[in-house]
């Protein structure tokens, strides 16, 4: 027997309150780039870099409600990749949380050689002072990429061992050294001269509007990591009430930072009759640090570089955190190698994704040339993916129907709206102001397309046909309405016909269509022979006795035709249905299955032909033999089935696979595992994997199926050729046990 854990949940414990959630809020958002941003802002728009904080703060905040909104719904790991999975399909999940894996890796490249700049400057003169005169390599490209990659490697040994410590004291000691900035700034304002302060506030506006613009589209990043405690929503306790509070708190308190903080260089930075925008444009990384050099001296300017080093490192472990948790969310999903979803079994950390996230890091750290061109791209991923956040939250909401998440956006749907117009367009502006960064994000997403569809696609799908099995609200969510046809021409069997129907169609949400087709025999006789009518108006009967059993909505339609599979095909293609599900109960029979044959090449959906008895009923299986030859491309399929088998029912699934007899050893473990993950990615159960060599295949499917209460297998259908091939008559012809054989379109 193999347990298979059902997704991440059995292994995440929520072990990360209001106050450490709203810690990697504020440590992800209050790290360099306040310090590397803000002489960009200003030697753009002036004083009015105020102004254009405070804008993206608005623009951040209204995001920080639509997520705070969808993480209330799904407090799950994984942020916006999570959220684009419900409405979306698997395939634009991946994407998105592709680019923003990318995105926060960037995020924490950048503050790690943040934190090697500043923590340099620091050692060199603490060097100098101490053991003068300090060695030149200190201040060489090397040492800084060197101590980047260490610090890296270090936050994530760190986080691999206990990940929900540490952390809050760097958030801790770097707010209070800009408390202490601000608070002393603060105080030496009002001793300057009024007059000077007055003249360096002038002009406000220095670059106009499109000063302004450029402003914000620069520093907007500066405002992100908010998103990140959604990304570990899967840790958070009470999290309807704990994210959006931590959101919330998490920037109004960068906020409080920034905007005293600017308002300050502004009016202490210059020195005589310089202006702001002369200092920023001529030091714009330094512009803090000589500010506070103005009204602090020398302490002053050790302040800023000490809560710059902390501020660095506290981002880094805040994105390298946050980045691990989205890439085991894919991989929990098959949308990224399941080896990563790995969790340690001491400590309960997700240390193979932290591995991973940090050796991608390192690897720009160290081989990528033009950082700040990636960084850039960073910023444009995380305005593009908030503008769809805004959309994600909105069709979320109308999907729902009545059914209100715990935490609901004020003013909806204004702020979602206002959201994304602001977010597109500043990543309208970004994107043409830096082309480069755009080619990034391009190349990146090639990269991740090319490895999604040849390595993980089939995995994920399988996946994903689960997961919608088991959630039926996920059909809802993804806007999707799913229509089955069942053609019935007995009216004892058309229960069972709808009870399997039923299963594979979620309860209000598909249409289920009961079609029974009225064929005038040929030397049928009006006044002498049962009108054929009659069979046909019982089946319509029962078929809605059977919805009112069942509790499913069901649609019966009759027509007139001379062939029932011509016309079952063509009602079948002109609806669009999803699904038909037929039933046959010769299918031994080499002539009467000519006509399951022939409806199986004609129809362009999915088909499931059961044979079963008229009474047959769902709730007497237990036992389920799946039966696999191998990669026939009826995993999404067969995987649907069973999710809808097992959401009504707990039952026991056996995959069955027999090789030849004299199949090497090599091709049985082969087999073995590929049966192992196959069961892995269809069921959520436990499940049992029988690999057999034999040279009689049908008698050891035979022995199998006389133990089990259901038999599921797949049918090929590639041309006009036979579809129920000698196995499958035989096997049908030597059990009498319910069977179901599938065949994707």
């Amino acid at each position: 027997m193999f347990p298979f854990a059902n997704r991440a949940t059995q292994s995440e414990q929520r072990n990360i309150g209001l106050w450490r959630a709203t810690s990697i809020g504020v440590g992800a958002i209050v790290g360099g780039g306040i310090l590397a941003l803000a002489g960009t802002a200003l030697a753009a728009t002036g004083p009015s870099a105020v102004l254009a904080f405070l804008l993206n703060g608005l623009i951040a905040l209204m995001t920080a409600l639509s997520l705070a909104e969808m993480s209330s719904r799904f407090p799950e790991s994984g942020g916006i990749y999570t959220f684009a999975k419900k409405a979306f399909s698997i395939e634009a999940a991946f994407s998105v949380g592709w680019v923003v894996w990318f995105a926060s890796i960037t995020a924490a490249a950048l503050y790690a050689l943040g934190f090697a700049y500043f923590s340099l400057i620091l050692i060199e003169h603490l060097w100098g002072a101490l053991a003068p005169p300090a060695p030149a390599w200190l201040g060489s490209e090397g040492a800084e990429t060197t101590l980047a990659v260490l610090m890296t490697a270090l936050v994530a040994l760190v986080l691999a061992w206990r990940s929900t410590r540490g952390g809050v004291w760097v958030n801790v000691a770097k707010v209070l050294v800009f408390a202490i900035l601000i608070v002393c700034g603060l105080w030496a304002i009002p001793r300057q001269d009024a007059v000077q302060l007055q003249a360096r506030m002038s002009p406000f506006f220095s670059g106009g509007f499109p000063g302004l613009i450029q402003a914000m589209g620069y520093t907007f990043i500066a405002m992100q990591g908010f998103d990140l405690i959604a990304a570990v929503g899967g840790d958070v306790r009470s999290p309807s009430r704990n994210i959006p509070r931590a959101m919330i708190l998490s920037l109004l308190i960068a906020l409080a930072v920034y905007l005293p903080m600017l308002l300050i260089i502004a009016l202490l930075g210059p020195a005589g009759n310089e202006s702001i925008v002369q200092l920023a444009g001529r030091d714009p990384e330094a512009v803090i640090a000589i500010a506070a050099e103005r009204y602090l001296g020398s302490f002053g300017y050790w302040l800023v570089i000490v809560g710059a080093v902390l501020a660095t490192l506290s981002a880094l472990q805040a994105n390298l955190f946050a980045a691990s948790h989205i890439v085991r969310a894919m991989a929990c999903d098959r949308t990224f190698p399941a080896v990563v979803r790995l969790v340690s079994l001491r400590r309960g950390t997700p240390y193979v994704a932290i591995s991973v996230t940090a050796l991608i890091i390192i690897i720009i750290l160290v081989f990528l040339e033009n950082v700040a061109t990636a960084g850039a791209a960073s910023g444009l991923i995380f305005l593009i993916v908030f503008a769809l956040a805004h959309w994600i939250a909105i069709l979320i909401r109308q999907r729902s129907n009545d059914q209100l998440p715990p935490f609901r956006t004020p003013w909806f749907p204004v702020v979602p709206a206002v959201g994304a117009l602001s977010c597109l367009a500043l990543a309208v502006f970004l994107g043409l102001a830096v082309p480069a960064a755009g080619m990034i994000i391009l190349v990146w997403l090639v990269i991740g397309g090319g490895m999604f569809m040849t390595l993980l696609a089939r995995r994920a799908r399988v996946h994903d046909a689960v997961t919608m099995a088991q959630d039926p609200e996920l059909v809802r969510l993804r806007g999707q309405n799913p229509r089955v046809l069942v053609p019935v021409a007995n009216p004892g069997s058309v229960r069972a016909m709808v009870g399997l129907a039923h299963i594979l169609t979620p309860v209000h949400l598909g249409r289920l269509t009961v079609l029974s087709i009225v064929v005038r025999p040929e030397d049928w006789i009006p006044e002498q022979d049962a009108d054929p009518m009659e069979s046909a108006t019982e089946v319509a009967r029962q078929a809605i006795s059977a919805g009112v059993h069942w509790g499913v909505r069901v649609e019966a339609m009759m027509i007139a035709a001379r062939d029932p599979v011509i016309e079952i095909a063509r009602v079948a293609n002109r609806v669009r249905c999803d699904m038909v599900v037929v039933g046959f109960s010769r299918i031994s029979e080499e002539r009467t299955g000519t006509s399951a044959e022939r409806l199986l090449s004609s129809v362009e959906s999915d088909v499931v032909v059961l044979r079963a008895a008229d009474d047959w009923d769902l709730a007497g299986i237990r036992d389920v033999l799946v039966l696999v030859a191998g990669r026939g491309g009826h995993d999404t399929l067969r995987a649907r089935l069973l999710g809808s088998l097992m959401r009504v029912g707990r039952r026991r699934v056996t995959y069955l696979r027999v090789l030849p007899e004299d199949a090497s050893p090599g091709a049985i473990c082969s087999a073995r595992s590929e049966m192992t993950r196959l069961a892995a990615d269809e069921t959520w159960e436990t499940a049992e994997v029988v690999v057999q060599t034999d040279k009689n295949p049908i008698a050891v499917a035979t022995r199998h199926a006389q133990k089990a209460d259901l038999v599921v297998l797949g049918v090929q259908r590639v041309g006009k050729t036979r579809l129920f091939g000698r196995f499958t008559r035989r096997l049908a012809q030597q059990t009498e046990c319910p069977m179901i054989v599938i065949s994707h379109r």
